[in-house]
Order: C-alpha cells, then sequence, then structure tokens
C-alpha cells in the first residue's frame, strides 16, 4: 500500500505526479527544485526578454531547494532528520557545487543533523530553468 502526498505549501509538481509518496515506513519525495508556490518564480533566477536565464543565484537557490524539501517532509509529518538519502542534480558542477556543498553541510551534515547519504550528479538541463534539485528519501524512527 502507498499514499500519495500533496503539499498545500510547497510549489506545484511541473507535471503529473504528487510531491511524495509514502511506502510503508519509507518517504519517496519527487524531485523538488527552488520554484515558489503558485507563481512562475524561482528564486535566485533572473530570466531576459525571451525567458532564458541571463544569470543565477546558486546559492538562493539551494537554499530555496532545502525549504521546499522541509515543507514537503513536515507536510508529510516528517522532518530534515527523517532524511536517509539524496541524490542531487547540478547543472554546472565546475561552477556550484562548491557553494552547494556548504550550504548542504549546513542544513544536513555535522552533528545533530540528519548526515544522510548522497549522490550528486550534473545534468545538461531540468525541467524548469533551474541549476539544482533534489531526489530525497526519509524514514519514520522504527
Amino acid at each position: 500500500m502507498s499514499e500519495n502526498i500533496i503539499s498545500s505549501r510547497a510549489p506545484e509538481p511541473v507535471g503529473a505526479f504528487p510531491h511524495a509518496k509514502r511506502v510503508g515506513n519509507l518517504l519517496f519525495l519527487s524531485g523538488i527544485g527552488p520554484r515558489k508556490r503558485g507563481t512562475r518564480d524561482i528564486p535566485g533566477v533572473t530570466l531576459d526578454a525571451r525567458g532564458d536565464v541571463a544569470s543565477y543565484d546558486i546559492a538562493t537557490q539551494c537554499q530555496a531547494v532545502f525549504e521546499n524539501v522541509r515543507t514537503v517532509l513536515e507536510d508529510a509529518g516528517m522532518g530534515l532528520g527523517d532524511i536517509v538519502d539524496v541524490t542531487v542534480f547540478l547543472t554546472d558542477m565546475k561552477n556550484d557545487f562548491p557553494v552547494f556543498n556548504r550550504l548542504y553541510g549546513e542544513y544536513f551534515a555535522g552533528p545533530g543533523k540528519p548526515n544522510p547519504t548522497r549522490t550528486t550528479v550534473e545534468v545538461n538541463r531540468l525541467p524548469t530553468p533551474i541549476a539544482v534539485e533534489l531526489k530525497v528519501i526519509a524514514a519514520l524512527p522504527t
């Protein structure tokens, strides 16, 4: 048995899928980006007149992604401390990874933080004009 989780506070999914799906004590989040709910705004992204990315701030995008993940988890009755695995998608590993890694550590690594396993991969694009997306698995304490 599984249960779809739809957050009323997180950005709307960009496709026909729920924010997360609970299976047993595991929660699988769909890819979470830095978008804002109810708008086309992407924190840290400036678009030109044609709608192409003119510039972006990876730090602002990372903080927005982390907060969106927190929101989906909270709406599922969980928190950052329940995260067990994270897959990270970056569109520019060379330039963005150092900033991402530092901010990720502030949210997820170190004493008293979840310290999940993590895989980071570079992709040439994501579904919307974003530079980072997280795929998260969380587990309820047994």
